[in-house]
């Protein structure tokens, strides 16, 4: 079986890495940039379009207002990239917003934060894909007819991918990524080019087409609803921002340095992507409407259930470049492929953080370890394992999934920021040199306006979304703190359980007595071997137990054990009900109860077998007798093998094992042998 699987995961995700390699996993800028920050990067392709969908709500004069949203996104965005470069100077550990509030605010606060990013990061993966999905779907018909078993295809692919390794990844991810932005940058250009100086008409598929309006004449407040909630949409283009601060460790050094760089380049080209596509769509009278078979409407008639919407990024391409032309297929590609891509980001921030509250004891142990790629695999399996019952749940729909987003990055936005106000408090109580006094007032004025601002965002984000789905985001985040938090306290109450005393205890004491117990079934070999083993523990007391369930077998064990002279006393135990666990269980509690300072010896003869449908032919009885004496204080379980001849061949399989090597496994033929060897051969 060991065989079996390793070759496939030799193939699927390479060679084992020795931990020394792990230096030669870090991130040049130039790498780091596509793998952290792909989300925002690529959130340019449905950011808009959630945009125009809200203000559609309103019909086609309210777009007229998705300018000032953006340039609100913008600011916003400058914000959070501004606040989060003193982040990742201040703490360069990888614990990012987690590390930050939980220093600063406290384990609760700390805590709140793990809640909302880990949250975050599943939508991430389901919100990137599922959005890819539909991008990649306007051109295949095959991918919208089945684009649930699509999605979650393409989660076990990234999965995969992340297995690999964060480097390896990274260089795959890195070219569809920078060609994208390319592609959106290109489009830019060339489409100022043709509006401004060539003086042409540029004009949408969907530039004819009228939008029915759901609420018309919206004034007051519910016209500052209305752009409120478009103004929450548009607030995707920053998930993912904080992915950089979180994998400081994983760049190059000087690694805060690289952070903060790679982290200024991507605000700048995720801003100027946005506003660009926007401008765009405005010039190309693209039209949106969250409910295009019955809203979307041509010639005055509705476009009906049959008709596709496409992105507006998908849209402005066909009116920039032409429909089918080279660069709008590339274009197309490119984002669909960035899309699913854009997983990656939380595919590197989730299981980085999962080790970082695996370790403060929030989460099981099992996702602080590496796995043999250097990967936090544990934690890359049990992300995508989320996102997959998110996208079966919710058919993967965009739409209906990115209700759901935006909460949990802007908890942990303000709480981060609160946090950074409260360490440059510290630091500015103790520091005497001015110039560091100056940089850290700068950097507190930075972190306070952030702070503010993301605190706003916020309350509006809640607000407005809080119906429409992000009230299951708040749900996981409450299921993640419950979840951690009794985690912890089971950690917290084992690890005071098991602690070593001062003084010594009855667990150091010697015990009075050592009352041991042979289980016998048969007088056979395993059981004289137990026998065997079990006198060479000069025990107090040892005796044979064996349970009657059928007279004519307990006749024949006993003039069997007469007959070989067996100088261990048989006690046999009758079962009326022909039961096997409960009278041993009973019979070794009433010894503890008769002497409680005498412990009480159980040796089970068990067999051992090489192959795994074996296992369920013998060793049951075994296996329940363990499982059932583990629970009894004062009561040591030996097990005393017998290896049969499938074992045997077993051990023969392994040891062919050890000398197969696996693809990729061996690069420069076979290690010459050492010469000591060799003369000890000669001799």
């Amino acid at each position: 079986m060991s065989k079996l699987t390793d070759l496939p995961k030799r193939i699927l995700i390479g060679r084992a890495l020795h931990s020394n390699k792990l230096g030669e996993t870090l991130l040049p800028k130039r790498v780091a940039l596509p793998v952290f920050a792909s989300d925002p990067l690529s959130s340019v392709a449905y950011a808009p379009g959630e945009v125009l969908l809200v203000l559609s709500v309103a019909g086609v004069s309210a777009y007229h207002f998705s300018p000032w949203i953006a340039v609100a996104v913008v600011v916003l965005m400058f914000t959070v990239v501004a606040s989060y470069r003193q982040n990742v100077h201040a703490y360069p550990s990888g614990g990012g917003d987690y590390e930050v509030a939980n220093t600063n605010l406290g384990p609760k606060a700390g805590l709140t934060v793990a809640s909302a990013l880990l949250v975050d990061y599943v939508l991430t993966v389901a919100v990137s894909i599922s959005s890819g999905i539909e991008n990649l779907g306007s051109a295949v018909p095959f991918v919208v007819e089945h684009k649930t078993a699509c999605a979650v295809g393409v989660i076990v692919l990234l999965t995969l991918m992340n297995l690999r390794g964060v480097k390896e990844s990274g260089k795959l991810f890195a070219i569809p990524t920078y060609i994208f932005v390319g592609g959106v940058f290109i489009m830019i250009v060339w489409g100022a080019v043709r509006g401004l100086i060539m003086g042409q008409t540029m004009k949408a598929p969907t530039a004819d087409y009228t939008i029915h309006a759901e609420h018309q004449g919206l004034a007051g407040f519910a016209l500052v609803f209305l752009l409120l909630r478009a103004f929450s949409s548009g607030c995707a283009a920053l998930t993912g921002v904080e992915a950089i601060s979180n994998g400081v460790p994983a760049f190059r050094k000087p690694k805060s340095k690289n952070a903060a760089t790679t982290l200024a380049l991507m605000g700048g080209l995720a801003v100027t992507m946005f506003c660009g596509i926007i401008a765009l769509a405005m010039t190309t009278k693209v039209r949106m409407a969250e409910h295009p078979a019955t809203d979307l409407l041509k010639d005055g008639r509705p476009v009906g259930s049959g008709y596709t919407q496409n992105p507006v990024i998908s849209q402005v391409a066909e009116a920039v470049f032409g429909n089918g032309s080279f660069l709008f297929i590339v274009l197309a590609a490119a984002t669909a492929l960035v899309l699913f891509l854009a997983a990656n980001t939380a595919y590197n921030g989730f299981p980085l953080l999962g080790s970082i509250l695996a370790q403060d004891r929030y989460l099981p142990r099992q996702l602080h370890t590496r796995g043999d790629r250097l990967a936090f695999s544990n934690g890359i399996v049990l992300l995508a394992g989320a996102a997959a019952i998110l996208v079966v749940i919710y058919g993967a729909d965009s739409t209906r999934l990115i209700q759901l987003y935006i909460v949990g990055v802007f908890v942990s936005f303000t709480l981060s920021q609160i946090g950074m106000v409260r360490h440059w408090n510290r630091h500015l109580a103790t520091e005497g040199d001015p110039a560091e006094r100056r940089r850290m007032v700068r950097s507190r004025a930075i972190n306070t306006f952030g702070a503010f601002f993301t605190g706003l965002v916020l309350v509006v984000v809640l607000l407005t979304k809080f119906t429409h789905g992000a009230w299951v985001a708040l749900l996981g985040m409450v299921i993640f703190y419950a979840t951690m938090t009794a985690i912890r306290k089971h950690y917290d109450r084992v690890a005071e359980e098991i602690a070593a005393e001062d003084e010594p205890g009855d667990e150091t004491v010697r015990p009075s007595r050592v009352h041991s117990i042979v289980l016998v079934s048969k007088v056979h070999k395993p059981t004289l071997r137990a026998l065997a083993y079990a006198k060479l523990m000069r025990s107090d007391t040892l005796e044979a137990l064996s349970i009657s369930v059928d007279a004519a077998e307990t006749k024949a064990l006993r003039d069997e054990w007469h007959r070989r002279g067996v100088d261990v006393p048989l006690k046999i135990l009758d079962s009326p009900y022909r039961e096997i666990t409960r009278p041993i269980i009973d019979y070794v509690k009433s010894l503890r109860k008769e002497s409680p300072r005498d412990v009480v010896s159980v040796y089970i003869p068990e067999y051992v077998v090489g192959h795994w449908y074996e296992h369920l032919l013998h060793n049951q009885s075994a296996l329940r007798l363990k499982g059932r004496l583990l629970f009894t204080p004062g009561v040591m379980v030996t097990s005393v093998p017998w290896q049969l001849d499938s074992s045997e061949a077993a051990k023969r399989r392994a040891r062919k094992r050890a000398e197969w090597n696996a693809p990729g496994s061996v690069r420069r033929g076979p290690v010459a042998e050492p010469k000591r060897e060799k003369a000890a051969t000669k001799r």
